[in-house]
């Protein structure tokens, strides 16, 4: 909505001054703010003139994980197999992992004591997991990139 004031008024209060003719406001509101809209053009910082058109190019490469389903699927076979071998007095460490999931399950509501060996195995097997599944993706994203081949 625009308004615009171009008559001369008289000022009560003020004696005889009156507002000069020349002087025009014009006021503009935004519906959907309420508030005055001003217009001034915003600058954008990153913007080079001359370079790119003014986008900022980047050689980062977007999909950085290159993320592959079939390195999740080796590597947790390549980490189970291992720790599926009974080295630990006997049983193994996935074995150890998974009864300590279910002696801690036997008494559900209350959390795994400090002092648990759930924490222990916990830990292990999935620090194990995650080297593996680490390693997988370097090894197997180097072969098919030919970062090797050198």
């Amino acid at each position: 909505m625009a308004a615009s004031m171009a008559t001369s008024t008289t000022i009560a209060g003020l004696g005889a001054s009156s507002l000069p003719s020349q002087q025009r406001v014009n006021l503009t509101s935004v519906m959907h703010t309420g508030f005055i809209k001003t217009r001034v053009a915003a600058r954008n910082p990153l913007k080079v003139s001359g370079a790119s058109g003014g986008r900022v190019s980047c050689s980062f490469q977007r999909d950085w994980l290159r993320k592959d389903l079939s390195v999740i699927g080796f590597g947790l076979i390549g980490w189970l197999a291992p720790s599926s071998i009974p080295l630990i007095n006997g049983d193994s460490l996935t074995g150890l992992f998974f009864n300590s999931i279910g002696q801690e399950l036997a008494h559900f509501p209350t959390p795994p004591a400090i002092s648990s060996q759930f924490w222990l195995w916990l830990v292990t097997w999935h620090l194990g997991l995650f080297i593996t599944l680490t390693f997988g993706q370097i090894g197997f994203k180097g072969r098919t990139e030919s970062y090797f081949d050198k």
